[in-house]
C-alpha cells in the first residue's frame, strides 16, 4: 500500500470547566499544520479562533488553561460554520497546489496521498462531530477518516503515553511554545511524527466513520 506523502495535523481547543464535565464542547481554536513526511517539515499553517454560541462566556479555568481570553474570541473569533468554510478553502487550495487527494474521495484512489491526523480520537470523533451535529452544520466529508497519533505512537514504541506531554517526555523532547495552544500543540505533534517517520514508522488510517463501500463526497 502506498504511503501518505503529507499530513494535516490538527488540534482543537474547546470550552471547558474546572471540576465540571460537559459533553457539549465548543471549539474555540481551530489550528492545523500541513506537514511533508518526505521533507520532514511544516509547509503551511492555519489558525482560527472561534466564538462559542451555546456557552459564549469562557470559564476562568478555560482561559487560564488555553491562554484564550474572552476578549480574543469576541474580537477574532468567527462562528464554527464560518471557520469550517475558511479551513475548507485553505485545504482545497493546498490539495490543488500539491496534487493531493484524501482517502475515499475517488474509487480509483481509495487510499489517497494525504490524511488528517490528531492526537487521540477526541478532536474528530467527538468534539467536531458532536458540535456540527448539535448545530446542524455540514461537516466536510474528509473528516471521516483520520490517523490517531496517540494510537500510532503506542503501537510503534509499545508504550502507552498517558498524555501528549508524556509522549514528548518519552522521546526527551521539550515542548516548544505554549501548551494547550492548538497551533503550538500541532507543531509539537509534527516533531513526534518526524521522529517516528525517520525511524521507519508507517502511518495508516486508524479511524473511519464511513461504511466499507461508502465514498466521501468531493469538493
Amino acid at each position: 500500500m502506498d504511503e501518505f506523502k503529507y499530513l494535516f495535523i490538527i488540534d482543537f481547543e474547546s470550552t471547558c470547566w474546572e471540576k465540571k464535565f460537559m459533553a457539549d464542547w465548543e471549539i474555540i481554536e481551530f489550528s492545523a499544520v500541513f506537514y511533508s513526511l518526505y521533507e520532514g517539515r511544516i509547509e503551511k499553517e492555519f489558525q482560527q479562533f472561534v466564538f462559542p454560541t451555546e456557552n459564549p462566556k469562557l470559564s476562568a479555568f478555560c482561559s487560564k488553561l488555553t491562554g484564550i481570553t474572552q476578549e480574543l474570541v469576541e474580537r477574532e473569533g468567527v462562528p464554527i460554520g464560518t471557520c469550517l468554510m475558511l479551513f475548507n478553502k485553505w485545504v482545497k487550495e493546498i490539495l490543488q497546489e500539491y496534487g493531493l487527494i484524501f482517502p475515499k474521495m475517488t474509487r480509483d484512489n481509495l487510499h489517497g496521498n494525504v490524511a488528517l491526523m490528531s492526537w487521540s480520537n477526541w478532536d474528530f470523533g467527538q468534539c467536531l462531530k458532536q458540535e456540527c451535529s448539535r448545530k446542524r452544520i455540514k461537516r466536510p466529508s474528509y473528516f471521516n477518516q483520520w490517523i490517531d497519533l496517540k494510537e500510532s505512537f503506542e503501537k510503534f514504541f509499545r508504550y502507552p503515553p498517558r498524555s501528549f506531554r508524556d509522549a514528548l517526555d518519552f522521546l526527551a523532547f521539550e515542548f516548544e511554545g505554549q501548551e494547550h495552544c492548538g497551533l503550538h500543540d500541532a507543531r509539537n505533534a509534527a516533531k513526534i511524527v518526524n521522529f517516528m517517520y525517520k525511524h521507519k514508522a508507517k502511518f495508516e488510517i486508524t479511524s473511519d466513520l464511513l461504511p466499507a463501500n461508502k465514498m466521501n463526497f468531493s469538493f
